[in-house]
C-alpha cells in the first residue's frame, strides 16, 4: 500500500458483518476474562481493573502511534476495552454499591457526553474521522465508556427476571431492530453505529455471565478460563479469515 492510500483510510476497520460478529465475541470474551481475574483468581474489581486499565492505556498509545490499521492491534485494544469495562463495571455498580440503574444512569451520562465533546471539537462523531490523534483519544475514551456502560446494562437486565438468556434475547432483538433501521429508514447511520456499538457489549456481557456463572443461578458453569481460552482462540481465527480492512476516511466515505 502506497502513502496515498494510507493516507485515504483511517485506523479502525470498515463496519462490516464480520465487524459486528468478532465485536460481539470480543464483548462475550471481555466478561469471561474479566470475571476470570476478578472473581476466579479472587483479585478482586480494583485489582482487576488497574490489571486492564494498564494494558489497555499501553494498547491505545501503540494505536495512536501505528501509521495505519493493522487487525490485531486494533482487536487487542477492543478486547483490553471490553474487558476493563466489565471490571469498571462491577466495581461501580457492586463495590461502590450505586447499583445497577445509577451506575448505568452515570454511564449513560458519560458516553453522551463523551460523544457531545467530541463532535464539539471535531465536526463528526463518525468512525471514518479516526485517522489522527485527537480523533482517536476520543474514539477510544468513547469505546471504553460504551463497554462499561454496556456491561452495567447487561448485568441489570440479566439479574431481573429474564435471566441470562431472556436477556440476551432482549439485547439480540434490539440490534435486529437497529439493522432494520439502518437500511429501510433515514435514521443517522452514525448514531446506529454507536446505538448498535453500546449494545453488542450486554449482549456479550449477557452471554458470557450464562456460559460461566452457576447452575443455580441460571448459568451453565463452564470455567471462566477456558471459555476465556475458547473465545480468544474463536476471534483469532475469525480475525485472519475475515476481511479486515480499513475505513475510508470520513471525505472519501461522504463522496467529498
Amino acid at each position: 500500500m502506497n502513502s496515498f492510500e494510507r493516507g485515504a483510510l483511517s485506523k479502525v476497520p470498515a463496519v462490516t458483518l464480520g465487524f459486528w460478529i468478532i465485536k460481539t465475541l470480543a464483548t462475550t470474551f471481555g466478561e469471561t476474562a474479566g470475571d476470570t481475574v476478578s472473581m476466579t483468581l479472587n483479585l478482586g474489581y480494583l485489582v482487576g481493573t488497574a490489571i486492564f486499565a494498564a494494558i489497555l492505556v499501553a494498547l491505545v498509545v501503540a494505536q495512536i502511534r501505528a501509521e495505519a490499521f493493522h487487525p490485531f492491534l486494533y482487536w487487542a485494544t477492543i478486547i483490553a476495552s471490553t474487558t476493563a469495562g466489565t471490571t469498571i463495571a462491577d466495581f461501580a455498580t457492586r463495590s461502590l454499591g450505586i447499583g445497577y440503574p445509577g451506575g448505568s444512569l452515570l454511564l449513560f451520562g458519560l458516553v453522551i457526553g463523551s460523544l457531545f465533546v467530541w463532535h464539539r471539537q471535531m465536526g463528526s462523531i463518525s468512525v471514518a474521522t479516526v485517522h489522527e490523534p485527537r480523533a482517536e483519544i476520543y474514539y477510544w475514551t468513547t469505546i471504553t465508556l460504551s463497554q462499561t456502560l454496556g456491561t452495567a446494562l447487561g448485568d441489570w437486565l440479566a439479574d431481573g427476571p429474564l435471566g441470562y438468556v431472556g436477556a440476551a434475547a432482549v439485547f439480540g432483538a434490539l440490534l435486529v431492530i437497529l439493522a432494520l433501521l439502518y437500511y429501510r429508514s433515514a435514521v443517522s447511520h452514525v448514531a446506529l453505529f454507536w446505538a448498535a456499538f453500546v449494545l453488542t457489549r450486554p449482549l456479550g456481557a449477557t452471554v458470557g455471565d450464562f456460559l460461566d456463572k452457576p447452575i443455580a443461578k441460571g448459568g451453565l458453569d463452564f470455567s471462566r478460563p477456558l471459555a476465556s481460552a475458547v473465545l480468544i482462540v474463536a476471534i483469532v481465527l475469525l480475525i485472519v479469515i475475515l476481511p479486515q480492512k480499513a475505513g475510508a476516511k470520513l471525505a472519501q466515505a461522504e463522496g467529498r
